[in-house]
């Protein structure tokens, strides 16, 4: 049976339906993208398998097998409790184990009780621990902690001091350490930088159980997913692969069947000539072929299946006023720290015309202080910035904060551009998805994407030949996503932007700059390209280290050079190799030392031989992790 079957899930809303008769199965190993416009029912139809609201109709069954997991079980409530001990709280039954371990050890040792049925009760419980993996929990919580961007003085910090992106880090981290094996992950990239999201795609590529995420991160859904279920049309379709696997076989699937379609009512107009024609003709027999001919007429309409038409996204052009000049911005040595705190210093960028320069950095590294500098919204330190002639810059803002709330979508408009028609307005509202009474809706009551797209609107209106974008794919479902995309490529302006979308990155950059405490650093090139040069550099700055002499270079050299380096490759692989067999070694003696009578009523003995494996196994993944390396 799969760990999950969803079968003929119906939901209404007052007379509102998000989806219809919506069926699939997860088995034990799926990661599932689980894909839609926003507003289509995603998050919905995860409650409904959290149990949390109940279907108009259907079923959902889980196998007895089958834990479920998702966030809002793992919520931060205790506001006193440390970051470290807070995520900790996951593993209370090790730790209860780990208590009932230490007791049956003092009841051992003092002789209460039958001792026979204390060993054994003792010796199974310390299997079902280490099963549990009572052994590694420690180190499992500090890795997670890190991977997700947390420092280690941030562990002692009281859960009541983070900021909601932390938060909602901390209960992702709570999530992927609970004892679940079907993950519902709703936007597990919301909050992270791209460090935090590779450590979580590696997380997710070696979780042993099955996963569900919705998410509109691409680049993600390629890196961790191996299935795909598309939520449109109040239904759901099931596609084996990738995102962008999905894409390719979805483009086919709506091909065929457009063309089925086409030629099915062809030949059913066909059909039904012959047929007018044999009742023209007016004697018995053509009256018999007509009767004939029309059932297989009806036949074919009763198997038409008519496509559905293409969603309604985003129809954005980005006109420029006026062409600027050659050189657009030019930053000289600016730096910015709030108190004590440096962000940033010796920033150099020169931006030139049409070029689509995408700004990298940790969250916090001050990528967004840079962009307020540039638009006059808060001061530099020191050093200078200066734009070319006739630059007309335009900023999007992924706080919103250029937004009225209080004003309804027409007039937030209408107000910035007053020359413009009502019927104008309106027909540039309709292009963004805002059409009818949807134009009277207060910004207040707008989802995120909603106000993503008004931002849009005004910056395209606004005719700028420069754009200075602050995460503009953050809100956006995929389709809007790709609207921008070939938006932006079509664009004759210049572009800086700053994002964490991978896919959206490689997609539209030219050029790539890592903004770090010391400066920026370059790169010619998209996403991937990027990726690869990082891990080059790093790959040089070992050998650079290896080889300090320098020796002239010729062909000879170079050949001499690469055999070196093939045989110190080698030599370390095979090291890295003996030192993981060494390990496992060390490892099987202690795991014999640990079931062993002597050691189970020992609790002195069993600690420190617990703690001796733990290190051993972290010194065996060392090893594992520069076999990878060098392996690759």
């Amino acid at each position: 049976m799969p760990a999950l079957s969803v079968r003929n899930l119906t939901m209404t809303f007052i007379e509102h339906n998000l989806f219809t008769d919506v069926s699939f199965d997860v088995e034990d190993k799926d990661k599932i993208g689980f894909i839609g416009a926003n507003g289509v029912g995603k998050t919905t139809l995860f409650k409904i398998l959290n149990g949390e609201i109940s279907p108009v109709s259907g079923t959902v069954s889980f196998s007895k097998n089958t834990r479920v997991g998702y966030m809002e079980q793992h919520a931060c409530n205790n506001p006193a409790a440390d970051v470290y001990h807070e995520l900790l709280s996951v593993f209370d039954d090790l730790k209860n184990m780990e208590f009932e371990i230490s007791e049956l050890t003092k009841s051992i040792d003092s002789g209460s009780g039958k001792l026979e049925e204390l060993v054994e009760k003792q010796t199974s419980l310390i299997e079902r621990y280490e099963n549990a993996g009572g052994l590694t929990y420690k180190s499992r919580t500090r890795s997670a902690l890190l991977g997700l961007g947390f420092s280690e003085s941030d562990f002692k910090m009281p859960v009541g001091n983070l900021s909601g992106g932390q938060r909602s880090k901390l209960c992702l981290a709570k999530l992927l350490l609970s004892q679940s094996n079907l993950l519902l992950l709703d936007e597990p990239t919301n909050h992270l930088d791209i460090d935090s999201v590779n450590w979580l795609e590696s997380f997710l590529k070696d979780f042993r159980g099955a996963m569900i995420i919705i998410s509109h991160d691409r680049y993600f859904l390629d890196s961790v997913t191996n299935k795909t279920v598309e939520l449109e049309h109040n239904k759901a379709m099931c596609y084996k692969g990738s995102y962008s696997e999905f894409i390719r076989k979805k483009e086919a699937y709506n091909e065929s069947l457009k063309n089925k379609y086409e030629n099915d009512i062809k030949e059913i107009k066909r059909i039904e000539a012959i047929v007018e024609q044999q009742k023209r003709w007016g004697r018995e027999r053509n009256f018999i072929t007509a009767a004939s001919k029309q059932k297989e007429a009806d036949r074919i309409k009763s198997k038409l299946v008519t496509p559905d038409s293409e969603l309604e996204t985003m129809r954005m052009h980005f006109n420029v006023k006026c062409e600027s000049g050659n050189d657009v911005l030019i930053c000289k040595n600016i730096s910015k720290a709030f108190g004590d705190k440096k962000l940033f210093a010796n920033v150099d960028i020169h931006i030139r015309k049409g070029e689509r320069v995408f700004i990298l950095g940790g969250n916090g590294c001050g990528k967004t202080t840079l962009f307020r500098i540039l638009t006059g919204k808060c001061p530099h330190d020191s050093g200078t910035y200066d734009y070319g002639t006739n630059v007309l810059t335009g900023y999007f803002d992924q706080m919103q904060q250029n937004l009225d709330l209080c004003k309804t979508a027409i007039d937030e408009v209408w107000d910035t551009f007053p020359n413009m028609t009502q019927t104008e307005v309106r027909n540039a509202l309709a292009s963004f998805l805002f059409k009818g009474d949807q134009v009277f809706k207060p910004l207040s009551k707008m989802s995120g994407g909603e106000r993503a797209r008004i931002s849009l609107l005004k910056l395209m209106l606004r005719g700028s030949n420069f754009l200075l974008l602050d995460e503009p794919t953050n809100h956006l479902d995929a389709a809007s996503r790709e609207e921008l995309e070939k938006t932006l490529l079509d664009y004759s302006g210049t572009l800086l932007i700053i994002s964490h979308d991978r896919y959206f990155i490689n997609k539209v950059a030219d050029r790539i700059l890592v903004l770090s405490p010391n400066g920026v650093e370059e790169y010619l090139g998209n996403y991937d390209y990027y990726i690869e040069h990082i891990k080059k550099e790093a790959f040089d700055i070992i050998e650079s280290k290896e080889n300090k002499k320098e020796k002239p270079v010729n062909e000879y050299f170079l050949q001499k050079q690469r055999q070196s380096e093939e045989r110190k490759r080698q030599t370390k692989l095979k090291k890295a190799e003996e030192e993981i067999e060494r390990l496992d070694g060390e490892i099987a003696k202690v795991q014999e030392k640990l079931a062993s009578d002597e050691t189970s009523s020992d609790y002195e003995k069993l600690i420190e031989l617990t703690n001796l494996l733990e290190s051993l196994q972290l010194q065996q993944e060392e090893q594992y992790n520069i076999w990878e390396e060098l392996s690759d």
